[in-house]
């Protein structure tokens, strides 16, 4: 008895692809999610989509996306020079890719290059460098809180979706800039 083989998964140059066609997928709740299901969201590069909002001196952030159900939020970090962001503990799970320049933390022995993945654990207080005299950008995906602390320890504030949120929306609105809704999951 011979066996069948499965087709290949991933993919296919053009040719092997032949006619690109939307796939009609079954699907069991296709009501209750077509009802609930939001489209996938896109931010373009312009500053019409997400603008540099100043995060300090020498910082600036580009925000991608706010979820206030899960007090998560995505962003762009850009340190233009070398320098630092201030000393911060996170109460919940970061994942960060460098995208440009490099980036480390003064307690840990690593150093983020572009293409470089890292994960930041819930507890432990960490301060943000870059040595690199041309800075650096990085994506981070933060969920729940950032407390800040100043040099001796004392805390400062705490940075959450609703701070995230709020410092996108004053810098528009200041600026004449649109609120960009695909930013809201």
């Amino acid at each position: 008895m011979a066996t069948q083989e499965k087709p290949a998964l991933g993919a296919k140059t053009a040719a092997e692809a032949g006619e690109y066609k939307i796939v009609d997928v079954p699907e069991a709740h296709k009501e209750v999610i077509d009802r609930y299901v939001r489209p996938g969201t896109f931010v373009g590069l312009s500053d019409m989509d997400s603008p540099w909002v100043p995060f300090g001196d020498n910082a600036a952030i580009r925000h991608l996306a706010f979820d206030v159900r899960n007090n998560s939020y995505c962003n762009i970090l850009w340190i233009k020079s070398a320098g630092v962001i201030g000393t911060h503990k996170h109460r919940g799970m970061v994942w960060a890719i460098g995208l440009e320049g490099s980036f480390r933390y003064l307690e840990y022995d690593w150093v983020c290059h572009p293409g470089e993945f890292i994960t930041e654990f819930p507890g432990h207080a960490h301060t943000l460098v870059t040595d690199d005299p041309d800075g650096m950008k990085a994506l981070f995906w933060m969920q729940g809180a950032n407390e800040f602390y100043d040099e001796e320890g004392n805390f400062l504030q705490t940075l959450d979706v609703w701070w995230f949120i709020e410092h996108y929306e004053t810098y528009c609105r200041a600026n004449n800039l649109p609120i960009n809704p695909q930013l809201y999951l």
